[in-house]
């Protein structure tokens, strides 16, 4: 791996990690990871305690490069598949606003995390081609497509959304809703240019870094803000932005300068 793609990987393998450690810590999962309902669920702090260890194990074997492949094959199956068949039934069959792009969100910051997964699982194909031969390994390749669809949908948000969101950006930045309206335009643009591979290296690279600078000047300072019964969902909120920096930067590393 390059050392675009290292950092990525880094950054990722920590967000993951963190996401871990936030689900042990409260005895249950980030906001994102399961739809509201799962409070129901029969011995939800037991699953909560195992889950929260697999995801600071997975988290710490993707930092850590320890069988990353493997680790990161499973880690997206498993992601995916809780989107696919506990998040999509969930929107159609108990959400009433399934209708509404917002109400898909926290559902599509999952298939985002999934997506990660693939796109680090494929910097290691070369070495380990036999777990091509799976069917959630011949997903590798549409690994970034996923992530660039949920990006989209994530800039489209920032139209829409542009008065009530812009108090999220700090008071010190000028013309918020010009900000709101850039941002959502760089996440579109950037996200088709990687579907459509025209000089992914360059725009993934210039989109990773516009998401790190979010998770500096945004985000932490939200963290040390927040009041303690929110700075749990702030902190799963900064590892987002981290962990999607991350993918961008591995989607950089190992892309071509041209299409």
């Amino acid at each position: 791996m390059g050392s675009l793609s290292n950092i990525g990987r880094i950054f990722y393998g920590i967000a993951i990690a963190v996401l871990g450690f936030l689900t042990i810590y409260y005895k249950d999962f980030p906001y994102m990871l399961l739809p509201p309902n799962h409070v129901s669920i029969s011995g939800l702090i037991i699953l909560a305690y195992i889950s929260g260890a697999m995801l600071v194990l997975a988290g710490a074997c993707i930092v850590f490069e320890k069988n990353p492949m493997s680790v990161s094959l499973l880690l997206g199956t498993v992601l995916l598949l809780i989107f696919c068949f506990y998040y999509i039934p969930y929107q159609f069959m108990v959400s009433p606003n399934y209708m509404y792009l917002r109400d898909w969100e926290n559902g599509e910051k999952e298939l985002a995390l999934s997506s990660g997964a693939f796109v680090i699982a494929g910097c290691y194909v070369e070495k380990n081609k036999k777990n091509l031969t799976s069917f959630f390994g011949k997903l590798i390749p549409f690994g970034a497509i996923f992530f660039s669809i949920t990006i989209i949908s994530f800039g489209i948000l920032h139209f829409m959304y542009a008065k009530e969101a812009s108090d999220y950006i700090p008071s010190w930045v000028p013309n918020h809703i010009f900000w709101m309206y850039f941002t959502g335009a760089a996440l579109i643009g950037a996200a088709i240019a990687i579907i459509l591979k025209i000089n992914i290296r360059l725009i993934a690279t210039l989109l990773g870094t516009m998401m790190f600078i979010w998770f500096i000047i945004l985000h932490i300072p939200r963290v040390i803000a927040s009041p303690v019964a929110d700075i749990g969902d702030e902190i799963a909120s900064a590892m987002l932005a981290l962990g999607y920096s991350g993918i961008t930067f591995v989607i950089a590393g190992s892309g071509k300068k041209t299409a």
